[in-house]
């Protein structure tokens, strides 16, 4: 199958993101929603990615040659996460939030610890959206308190973080 440009740049996207949703593919690409990217994914790029058991997507291996690009996340089941390739907040996110040994922090908390470390001023939704992308990632896990809380999964020096934007 013979990919167009825009495909080669969206199926880039796919590995890149990888584990993603539609919903964060449909704000990259610009779309209206998750049904028009489930459309785009099955019309134009069906043979090059799948749905893992938690229905998340992912590029196939082949995908991943044909666009050479970097994978969002490096590492196996067996040895764990050993690298995340993420944009700059996740990148900043991953830096300041609660090890794995530490109290689960809020979304408010890691916003507090994000403008104080970075002197950046994202929003609360940013920050959630962060925060669950590296959910995803499995380098972040979940605590549920009066509010969700989040802390790393991994040693922060055990995983190494490429950051995809400027």
């Amino acid at each position: 199958m013979t990919l167009s440009e825009e495909a080669q740049d969206r199926l880039a996207d796919v590995v890149e993101l990888q584990p993603t949703k539609n919903g964060e593919l449909a704000d990259r690409w610009g779309m209206d929603g998750g049904s028009e990217v489930h459309g785009y994914l099955e019309d134009e790029l069906g043979e090059y990615y799948y749905r893992d058991d938690d229905s998340l997507i992912r590029a196939t291996e082949e995908a991943a040659e044909l666009v050479d690009v970097e994978p969002g996340v490096t590492g196996d089941a067996e040895s764990g996460v050993d690298g995340i390739r993420v944009p700059r907040l996740q990148a900043q996110v991953f830096e300041v939030l609660a090890g794995p040994e530490e109290r689960s922090q809020s979304v408010v908390a890691t916003l507090h610890d994000l403008r104080e470390a970075f002197d950046v001023d994202p929003s609360t939704d940013d920050v959630r959206a962060a925060l669950n992308a590296l959910r995803r990632k499995d380098v972040v896990e979940v605590e549920y308190r009066t509010v969700p809380t989040y802390r790393l999964r991994v040693d922060r020096d055990s995983v190494s973080v490429s950051v995809t934007d400027g």
